[in-house]
């Protein structure tokens, strides 16, 4: 079976419909979590996840922040996200009950560990085989007999924000392939601005480099 997994998608709809029409092969999806927030389309993204094929859908710590109603961090930039696109959220029924984990072939399936952000440098003894998002950083680090495997953010990558990121799996094999393609992010930004988004969220976006 080839799957394709993604995560942070980030209320990014634009990322998320190029993503789907490059994985239109696949047989079935796994989504690590945080599909909601930051961007101007929570509800859109979270019900066309919702009508994938064999959906596996994980719970990222943005659902979560939904789900209670508050994000409980000190980042201005994240809050200010929040409270702007929260109100504005509807599918609760979607998300309130998502799992935290899957596994599959001997590999765990989650938003993040050690709730925290993982990078390729982060210090770390792996356990067992994981797959995770969170840190919208992709990557793989391997420390035999185990590996870890970040998607990376199909909606708002961290290091250049107009490339999407995610993974397909053969599960026969169980060979991961690290995916990157480019998109327009201006329509992200435009989009923010006709909404009326707070000025340091769209900084925010504008801010980050560019992959040319």
């Amino acid at each position: 079976m080839l799957i394709a997994i993604l995560s942070d998608i980030h209320g990014n709809l634009p990322a998320l419909e190029m993503t789907l029409s490059r994985t239109q092969h696949v047989e079935a999806y796994i989504c690590l979590g945080d599909t909601v927030n930051y961007g101007p389309w929570s509800n859109e993204c979270v019900e066309l996840i919702h009508t994938l094929p064999n959906l596996i859908y994980i719970q990222g710590n943005h659902e979560q922040y939904f789900i209670d109603g508050h994000y409980d961090g000190e980042n201005i930039v994240a809050k200010t996200f929040f409270n702007f696109c929260f109100p504005k959220f509807n599918n609760f029924d979607i998300i309130k009950n998502l799992p935290k984990t899957y596994e599959l072939n001997d590999f765990t399936f989650c938003h993040t560990i050690l709730n925290k952000n993982i990078y390729p440098d982060t210090s770390l003894v792996l356990d067992g085989n994981y797959v995770i998002g969170h840190s919208h950083h992709q990557f793989e680090i391997s420390q035999p007999p185990f590996k870890l495997i970040n998607s990376g953010s199909v909606g708002q990558n961290r290091k250049y924000i107009n490339i999407i990121n995610y993974l397909l799996l053969d599960t026969e094999s169980m060979k991961f392939e690290l995916k990157k393609i480019s998109y327009d992010e201006s329509v992200i930004i435009k989009e923010m601005k006709a909404k009326k988004y707070p000025e340091i969220c769209i900084k925010y976006y504008n801010d980050k480099l560019r992959l040319k």
